[in-house]
């Protein structure tokens, strides 16, 4: 009965006309970024924190969210229609989907991806609502030796999940650490790495680094490739599947939706570990594995239903423990920041409105999505004939405008190119952004929290062993360590990103 007196709480502060406004505007706006190639939620999210200065933090954070998941449903059209995947986390879906549309089944396909993200997307938000506070009660034994152990097998975790080379993800991760420790030290008002340059006395700011890295980098990366066709072969026709279709789908809607619950509360994980290993358990479990890459519904369900569900529960480690585990709850940390809110188990205690406002909001914007999708089809279909070379522009003013607005500074407009061709530099040597946006974000709460337990035990490392769960973190981190370090299992990882 808590759980439901809760929700009534959150579907109060969330059926506000201005919230449902901001849901309305987060879910249509990531639908049409996971229908346009090229951006993605984490550019978006980036280039849209300016805005959430101005927002109401509950309304700010609903719209946030919104891109997120909605995101999860557009990118799905255009891997459908087009062959071209518009959000990274749907590149799967381009192997079924397309064939299922050369074969004039378009809209079944659709239809399947919709109702499956609905679905899971709905399963997630309950987990959230089921387990959430649970997780949080247990975070209440939580002192700063846990939260440290915890931030070191996060950024451990994000190593092993990292695409490519470990040893790349491992230096992404030190580097991010290195430059969220820029600044004047708390504690002893030391100055560090600032070089003396004034603006960076009170460290590097988060919004022109995480528009640089995900939004510009983004803009550079797109222009440096051939213009790619982007046009609508296949007629959707009829969006009813068939029996057969809907035998084949639905228990890989459950699984899918199972798998990616799990995943997304992993850190390190996300949407598009999800989808990935979702096609790659279909595959594996199929007693007709060849129809794969011909059509399969499941190829398309399994996938779609498991980066929705990632995209649901990777808020939990965030707003329970305050612990990103990828890259766009990075960004929403740090959106919650400039809110003054700090993520963690207060944001349910002390602010239960806000949690469970924004756990109801994911039901209504996964009903809005439903809605939206399906009937629009027609609309997100002549989005993709937009040329890159008018969107790009836009882009770029709205970047460039969105970091000068966080501090009125030019500076943070200069900060913005500087992590626009870092950005670009770590595209080319094939290095990934997640692990160095989460070293940034941790960086200075894991100094906070290694420094504070240290003073605890009087200088003496030994109390992170003495207490169990900080234990239990560091040895599985070892263990993390200690596979990634084994041949046979880095050859298995790097076959399973190849596939």
């Amino acid at each position: 009965m808590d759980i439901l007196s809760n929700l009534a709480v959150g579907f109060g502060a969330a059926a506000t006309p201005l919230n449902l406004g901001f849901c309305l505007i987060g879910v249509m706006l990531g639908t049409a970024i996971g229908v346009l190639p090229g951006i993605g939620p984490i550019a978006t999210i980036a280039m849209l924190l300016p805005i959430t200065y101005g927002a109401p933090p509950l309304g700010a954070l609903i719209m946030l969210a919104g891109i997120y998941y909605g995101a999860q449903y557009g990118g799905s059209t255009t891997a459908i229609l087009v062959n071209l995947p518009g959000e990274s986390s749907s590149v799967v879906t381009c192997l079924d989907g397309y064939q299922m549309a050369r074969k004039g089944r378009a809209g079944a396909a659709l239809s399947i991806a919709a109702v499956g993200s609905l679905i899971a997307g709905v399963a997630g938000t309950i987990v959230i609502a089921g387990f959430a506070p649970m997780l949080a009660r247990v975070s209440d034994k939580f002192l700063s030796p846990e939260y440290c152990a915890l931030m070191t097998f996060g950024l451990v975790a994000a190593v092993v999940l990292a695409h490519g080379s470990a040893i790349k993800a491992i230096a992404m991760v030190f580097l991010g650490l290195l430059l969220g420790i820029v600044g004047t030290d708390v504690q002893s008002g030391v100055v560090r790495y600032t070089f003396g340059i004034p603006e960076l006395y009170d460290g590097i700011d988060f919004v022109p680094l995480a528009i640089g890295l995900f939004g510009l980098s983004e803009i550079m990366r797109n222009l440096d490739q051939s213009a790619i066709e982007r046009q609508v072969r296949h007629v959707v026709g009829s969006l009813w599947p068939t029996r057969e279709e809907v035998r084949q789908a639905w228990p890989a809607v459950l699984r899918g939706t199972g798998l990616g619950t799990v995943l997304g509360i992993l850190p390190g994980g996300g949407a598009v570990l999800s989808s990935f290993a979702s096609y790659v358990l279909e595959k594996r479990i199929s007693r007709t594995p060849e129809r794969f890459g011909t059509g399969a519904p499941e190829g398309v369900a399994g996938p779609e239903s498991a980066n929705n569900a990632a995209a649901q529960t990777s808020f939990i480690p965030l707003l329970t423990l305050g612990i990103p585990s990828n890259p766009v709850m990075a960004l929403m940390m740090g959106a919650m920041m400039i809110q003054g809110i700090a993520p963690g188990t207060a944001v349910i205690t002390d602010r239960p409105e806000l949690f469970w406002g924004m756990t109801a909001s994911m039901f209504i914007g996964n009903l809005m999505l439903i809605i939206i999708n399906l009937p629009l089809i027609g609309i997100w279909v002549r989005m993709l004939q937009v040329p890159y070379r008018i969107l790009f522009p836009c882009i770029l003013v709205l970047c460039c405008v969105g970091s000068y607005s966080a501090q009125l500074s030019a500076t943070l407009v200069i900060m913005l190119a500087v992590f626009a061709l870092l950005g670009y530099v770590f595209v080319k040597l094939g290095c990934e952004g997640a692990p160095f946006i989460l070293g940034f974000v941790l960086g200075p709460l894991m100094e906070e929290n290694l420094r504070r337990s240290l003073v605890l035990s009087g200088g003496n490392p030994v109390i992170f062993v003495e207490r169990p769960i900080s234990l239990a973190l560091l040895l599985a981190s070892l263990a993390l360590i200690a596979l990634i370090v084994m041949p046979r299992f880095r050859r298995t990882r790097e076959q399973a990103f190849q596939e």
